[in-house]
């Protein structure tokens, strides 16, 4: 397929919006099952098959040509990349990056064990094989990315476990790309953020950040030129209620911890109206929670990001799958440099020696992996589950208990049309039921199709949803479509048909950030010698996000880097093997 150009058109509300078009040999498609629900997602959440080297699953690499259709060669004609590289933030990453690289190398390599290949176990992996050292990373499933993962249906078509943004004030991940010379893989859009109008159905209101004007003067632009949203009052006593986060600085922004948005803005003398016109999508899209549930700290950190950054609240869309896309690069780049990835280990015990140090991991099938140093980089519910009776009244690891993941939906439907009212962009639904959406086939070159559209919608809060059937979720998630796209479609499919659909639950994703639960975040570094944690909920200034996790991962390796004279005497001491595998 061959690109021949780019053109606009004009959505229903009006707007303009960029469109793509290619010179297509084929569109013939398989003919799905109707309002079917493909494969048992459990299967892919757990496994005791024998540990293995890596190995791709031949669904990961099996390519579209089985369903009759030529194979995606697309050139990205999204929006150029944003200039990064002098920002404060992306050059702290890129130094932090560089010293993992340039440091001494070590007399002899540490043999570092990793449970758990999501971008926080791959960050850890990737930046210790940078030092020199030696990461055997285990994975439980037989997919890579964690809460990044994706799977591929019958069909041949991708579904995943969330609907993943890639925003300018990323820098580790900015940083991890450029590295891995994989920049061209984010396909960036117009600099804007848009919402659906509830009390307007199928129009949306947006706030266009222009690219002239410096920040935080683009930011401010965005807010005052939108009229549709907030009032002139309303925007003035919000501005007179970030005055304090704007002189306090990061010390203010820390201190919020204890309040909910709510509570805040009411304190601050904030209309109501501008939690419900802006704060509760805002909130969704950040935690998958309501303002009357979620720090207002973690509003404020990104409000910083976003206005401080002339670029940070710019997003970009993976180029297709994360697995493929994101994950096997990493992968790569550790195997290069000696490190080993296994898929289907799943950690099942931590062994302690005599003294309370970690003696061993022993698998799900039994076998046993023991290194120089161990490193658990799961979700923090699961590192709960795993920590030894010895460990539990550890204040360090007793304070875990307030972390808790929540519950997150990922929703994909294929249509059986084209829908006209949307954007090559991220969507706020402003839904009591939906967070933030897309059309996947306008804005992933991977998931192109210029005859129907598959839209991705993050169900959220999910918590009275998560033990729902598919079929409940899928009917609510039209019902709430209807209201989006009202000229398209309606909730008993008498416009656009449902060729098929995917539900992916996450009954435990990110941590919740609810009040109280910093000082609950613990450093990478534990108490136990030879033994760290990474993962966004371990301390980091990016909260539970895929920038929190890389940049956990990578603090997670400066840690052991740091601590290398004393890790390799311990080693020495004991005159114990390398590392065993039984």
């Amino acid at each position: 397929m061959n690109v021949i150009g780019s053109f606009s058109s004009v959505s229903l509300n009006g707007a303009i919006q960029r469109r793509h078009a290619w010179d297509l040999r084929t569109t013939q498609r398989a003919s799905p099952n109707i309002n079917s629900a493909h494969d048992n997602l459990q299967s892919c959440r757990s496994s005791d098959f024998n540990g293995s080297r890596l190995r791709i699953p031949s669904w990961l690499g099996r390519s579209r040509e089985s369903r009759n259709v030529c194979p995606l060669q697309v050139v990205c004609m999204d929006y150029p990349r944003p200039e990064l590289e002098n920002t404060i933030n992306f050059l702290e990453a890129a130094q932090l990056s560089s010293s993992f690289r340039s440091g001494p190398r070590p007399n002899k390599p540490l043999q570092v064990v990793i449970a758990g290949a999501g971008l926080a176990g791959l960050s850890t992996a990737k930046y210790l094989a940078d030092a020199g050292h030696k990461p055997i990373l285990l994975e439980s499933r037989d997919v890579l990315g964690g809460k990044v993962a994706a799977w591929k249906d019958q069909d041949g078509d991708w579904y995943e476990t969330g609907l993943h943004i890639f925003f300018g004030a990323y820098p580790n991940v900015q940083n991890l790309f450029s590295e891995l010379g994989i920049n061209d893989r984010l396909q960036w859009k117009e600099h804007s953020m848009i919402f659906a109008m509830p009390n307007k159905p199928g129009e949306f209101s947006r706030f266009d950040f222009p690219e002239v004007l410096p920040a935080p003067l683009n930011g401010i632009w965005a807010i005052l030129k939108n009229n549709e949203m907030l009032t002139w009052p309303e925007k003035v006593q919000f501005a007179i209620g970030l005055l304090p986060a704007m002189v306090g600085g990061q010390a203010y922004v820390e201190a919020q911890d204890g309040l909910t948005v709510k509570e805040w803005m009411r304190r601050q003398g904030v209309p109501d109206r501008v939690n419900d016109e802006v704060f509760i999508a805002m909130s969704k899209a950040l935690n998958f929670i309501n303002p009357d549930e979620l720090s207002m700290q973690c509003i404020l950190i990104a409000l910083n990001r976003f206005l401080q950054e002339k670029h940070g609240s710019k997003m970009a869309f993976l180029d297709g799958n994360p697995p493929e896309r994101l994950c096997m690069p990493i992968v790569n780049h550790i195997e290069s440099l000696g490190g080993e990835v296994w898929l289907n280990s799943r950690l099942q015990k931590i062994e302690l020696n005599s003294d309370g140090t970690v003696k061993h991991f022993v698998l799900g099938n039994g076998n046993i992996i023991a290194g120089d140093v161990h490193v658990v980089a799961t979700p923090v519910d699961i590192l709960k589950l795993l920590l030894p009776q010895e460990w539990r009244q550890i204040s360090y690891f007793n304070k875990l208990e307030k972390l808790v993941g929540v519950p997150v939906i990922n929703v994909h439907i294929w249509f059986d049309r084209k829908l006209k009212n949307t954007y090559d962009h991220l969507l706020f639904s402003r839904s009591p039921l939906l967070s933030v959406y897309a059309d996947m086939s306008v804005t992933c070159k991977e998931y192109y199709d210029p005859n129907r559209s598959m839209l991705e919608l993050v169900f959220a809060p999910a918590e009275e949803w998560i033990s729902c059937s598919d079929a409940e979720i899928i009917a609510a998630t039209m019902q709430e479509l209807a209201k989006l796209f009202p000229d398209e479609i309606a909730a008993d499919q008498s416009k656009a048909k449902i060729l098929k659909y995917h539900v992916v639950k996450t009954p435990r994703s990110v941590y919740k950030t609810i009040p109280n639960c910093e000082p609950c975040r613990p450093l990478q570094r534990s108490p136990i010698q030879g033994f760290y944690l990474a993962g966004d909920y371990t301390k980091q200034k990016y909260l539970a996000s895929m920038e929190g996790a890389v940049l956990s991962g990578k603090l997670c390796a400066q840690a052991i880097v740091q601590d290398y004279d004393l890790l390799a005497s311990r080693v020495q001491e004991r005159q114990e093997p390398e590392m065993s595998i039984v």
